[in-house]
């Protein structure tokens, strides 16, 4: 790593303490370049303002959600197998306590800033990914969806209904046993919903 590189990154660390100690409006440049243990003008150099400065940060989240999400579609999997390596890849960041942290720092922003919440989601792959995955379960006969949007955006709630939206407030990170439960019950619901039956079952149903 550059040396330029290295002070942005302290810069990236120390804002992320300022802003999640004093809020994006009681932040100080000049406190974040103490911090990070760099002239204000290295902290300028780098990011123009402290608005770009937590775009930056906001994007660095955003990477942590997009690099999680890189997870090989197995065909050869049961479905019940592939929904759970799904699950994972959120489960993984719900049970971290840096991604938590930063979570709650760049969402009571985003809350206070519709351009800032649009910023954000605009940098997130996160529903595409779950969409494309659910979508490519469904054409091999291994779900029934009509609607994988909608079937996404589901399963990503089940999951986050319970291991990260109350946690936001509390301060709370789920521990890696309850994030297993949390999952597997999860899958279980959206099977119950979205689940193909076997021949055996639908002649019995019949």
């Amino acid at each position: 790593m550059s040396v330029s590189d290295q002070k942005k990154k302290q810069i990236v660390v120390a804002a992320i303490a300022e802003f999640q100690e004093k809020g994006y409006a009681g932040a100080s440049m000049d406190r974040i370049s103490e911090r990070a243990q760099v002239s204000k003008r290295t902290v300028y150099n780098h990011f123009e303002s402290k608005d770009a400065l937590f775009r930056a940060i906001n994007q660095c989240l955003a990477d942590q959600v997009n690099s999680a999400l890189e997870l090989r579609y197995d065909p050869d999997l049961p479905i019940r197998d592939l929904l759970v390596r799904l699950g994972w890849a959120e489960g993984d960041l719900m049970i971290n306590p840096c991604f938590m942290g930063l979570a709650r720092m760049v969402m009571s922003e985003t809350i206070r800033d519709p351009d800032l919440a649009a910023d954000m989601d605009s940098r997130m792959t996160k529903l595409n990914v779950f969409r494309e995955f659910i979508e490519r379960a469904a054409s091999e006969g291994k779900l029934h969806v009509e609607d994988p949007s909608l079937a996404a955006t589901q399963f990503l709630g089940l999951i986050k209904s319970r291991s990260f939206y109350p946690n936001i407030h509390s301060g709370r990170v789920t521990e890696r046993p309850e994030m297993e439960r949390i999952i597997e019950e999860s899958v279980d619901m959206f099977l119950a919903r979205y689940g193909v039956k076997d021949a055996e079952s639908q002649a019995a149903a019949e």
